[in-house]
């Protein structure tokens, strides 16, 4: 059995996981695409303390396993997630995925075949004189579009085109080695109350220390451009490190910026079952123990 917990930004799917595995016996496996990086704790809202319940530390994976700076994509993901899941299972544990990545979650979830995939120059050429419109009609003979990620500038439409490419030569082919049994459950939560989670935390975080984070990650030789990529607080923090924002301006735009993401994680876990997995929305305001009680008549069946 496979257990996934998953919803937006500040919704509390870290405590509602911990709890759960507390209660089955469960290890957790982050899908985060930025916990993975060392270093990065504050801006990434890692809370490792809540990974404790009733003084029981609750085992977890695939937090902190890369150098903050270096490049980690789904490909690694999908790898790690299947190496952790696989040493569970073997342990006689529950394997429980919790995260907001909606396309790393996505990606293990169908078993998806993820292509190692470098750089084709002689591809690339092929496509220069291209017009986006012109790849994005490419793209389609090889995949559905369900969002924009792919097509959202020049360089993520070549990139999607040459992983497509590259696959459809190779002739790759999924595997899967996750059981049938699969449960997904999403919090969710009225709007107004995320907003002013979200916007209760980040003040938080930075009293907290996560300009002097990023500071950090800085003077230890991390390019500014590099840190801008990770998004959110490492962007808006380094450009204001930058001098390009005052602090009052930097507060305002990532506050914006993080409900923006909020609503963009929503929208993926829709497509999701529009894309046919099943999610089980629980309210996010219940007690933890009707959240825990309705979880497990659920996957008791």
């Amino acid at each position: 059995m496979l257990i996934t917990i998953l919803g937006p930004t500040a919704t509390g799917k870290t405590q509602l996981a911990v709890a759960l595995a507390h209660n089955i016996g469960g290890e957790i496996i982050s899908a985060d695409s930025r916990q993975v990086y060392r270093n990065m704790t504050i801006g990434t809202g890692k809370d490792l303390s809540d990974f404790t319940e009733e003084g029981i530390t609750i085992p977890y994976h695939l937090i902190d396993i890369a150098e903050a700076g270096e490049e980690y994509n789904l490909f690694r993901f999908t790898q790690d997630f299947k190496a952790a899941y696989l040493d569970i299972v073997a342990r006689g544990k529950t394997p429980m995925l919790c995260g907001g990545t909606g396309m790393y979650i996505e990606a293990v979830l169908r078993n998806y075949a993820v292509p190692d995939v470098g750089v084709d120059e002689a591809f690339r050429q092929s496509l220069a004189a291209k017009t986006d419109e012109e790849l994005k009609e490419m793209l389609l003979q090889y995949k559905s579009l369900h969002n924009d990620t792919d097509t959202e500038n020049r360089r993520r439409l070549i990139r999607a085109l040459e992983i497509s490419h590259f696959s459809a030569e190779k002739n790759i082919a999924t595997v899967s080695y996750l059981p049938t049994q699969q449960y997904i459950f999403g919090i969710q939560l009225p709007r107004d109350v995320v907003r002013d989670r979200i916007t209760h935390r980040l003040h938080a975080r930075l009293q907290e220390g996560m300009i002097a984070e990023v500071q950090a990650l800085l003077d230890a030789g991390i390019s500014p451009s590099r840190l801008i990529r990770y998004g959110l607080e490492y962007k808006f923090i380094t450009e204001y490190l930058l001098h390009q924002y005052t602090y009052d301006e930097m507060v305002r735009l990532l506050n914006i910026a993080i409900h923006q993401f909020s609503k963009r994680q929503m929208t993926w876990f829709r497509g999701m079952e529009r894309r046919n997995l099943k999610i089980h929305w629980i309210d996010g305001l219940l007690p933890m123990a009707d959240k825990l009680t309705l979880i497990e008549n659920i996957c008791r069946g």
